[in-house]
């Protein structure tokens, strides 16, 4: 396993990310723990959740839609088990959605800040979290009260760094020059929708990474499934969901390409998809969200996988991204 500093901390974490949203709505709880087991055994030390993970989006007509705080809970009966498990993670869990259909249950205010975390620390069954996530911005909330409350939580020793996801560049500028006029370490991390067919982060926010010293963690990296070989398994009779086969239609002329491309150079799709987010400088680790072991070992075969210059130029070129950062992508 290769591991590599979160941003511009003295936190060291795995170049993949164990992402757990699977865990409850479509993995049950003795496959995930299973699975869990295995990332660590492999050298895996960084384990993505939220607390609003444990519903079944999108619903499924037949099944339960299962609940808020379901996979939280999932992790603190597996770090329940003992055997230094909690000790060798990095544990990053997320605060902002809804958790109760009733006020103050959601966003950023100080009081749903200390609310969620302090739940979440319940579920989690751990007195502390690594990296605490606000989910989303929120509008309604000034910074001043979102960083006194973070700057509590940190001071009490319930949370020890503070990063954001889905923010755009600005926000993250914002949000750090807040936190430093205040003398607070503030953002750490960024996680974002990155991959090969969308890579509008390139205009703005990778550069406020790279301008404010932010780790980049990276959701759905093979866009869903999109990057992972969907059109050989459809020739082997296996057919991607409904939401899928709508997506590959607008796009399905850059697939066949990438695949062609993929099957050229002797590596599976999915492999070269994570290889390529693992070959941008500002990336610190896509996460991953395998629900069996087998898909589990082919997210680690990527770490082997180097892509050459002519190979990314190659990429580059099937799937364009907005011509680089802002302005200069589309001003002089």
């Amino acid at each position: 396993m290769e591991y590599t500093h979160l941003g511009r901390t003295g936190l060291l974490v795995s170049r993949l990310c164990l992402g757990t949203m699977n865990f409850g709505p479509f993995t049950p709880e003795p496959e995930a723990h299973a699975l869990m087991d295995k990332a660590l055994e492999d050298g895996i030390n960084f384990f993505d959740t939220a607390n609003v993970y444990g519903r079944r989006i999108p619903p499924m007509p037949g099944l339960e839609p299962g609940r808020v705080g379901a996979t939280e809970e999932i992790l603190g009966r597996w770090f329940a088990k003992g055997k230094q498990r909690r000790e060798r993670v990095v544990l990053a869990t997320k605060v902002f959605g809804s958790m109760e259909d009733w006020p103050n249950f959601r966003g950023l205010s100080a009081l749903n800040i200390k609310r969620a975390c302090e739940a979440s620390l319940k579920r989690l069954q751990t007195d502390h979290i690594d990296l605490y996530q606000m989910h989303h911005i929120d509008r309604e909330t000034p910074w001043e009260e979102i960083w006194q409350a973070m700057e509590q939580l940190v001071q009490e020793g319930k949370v020890l760094y503070v990063g954001s996801s889905n923010f755009a560049g600005w926000h993250i500028a914002r949000a750090s020059e807040s936190a430093r006029a205040r003398n607070f370490l503030g953002l750490v991390s960024e996680q974002s929708l990155y991959n090969l067919t969308e890579r509008t982060l390139e205009l703005e926010v990778v550069p406020a990474c790279q301008e404010y010293g932010l780790g980049l963690m990276v959701w759905s990296p093979l866009a869903g499934g999109l990057l992972g070989g969907v059109l050989a398994k459809e020739q082997e009779g296996r057919r991607a969901s409904p939401r899928i086969q709508g997506e590959l239609k607008a796009v399905r002329p850059q697939i066949e390409r990438y695949e062609a491309l993929c099957a050229e150079i002797g590596v599976p799709p999915a492999e070269v998809a994570l290889a390529w987010l693992l070959a941008q400088p500002v990336v610190t680790a896509p996460i991953i969200g395998p629900r069996t072991t087998a898909q589990l070992k082919d997210a680690l075969d990527s770490l082997d996988v180097r892509l050459d210059d002519e190979t990314l130029r190659a990429l580059d070129e099937i799937f364009p991204g907005p011509g680089g950062p802002a302005p200069e992508a589309y001003a002089w």
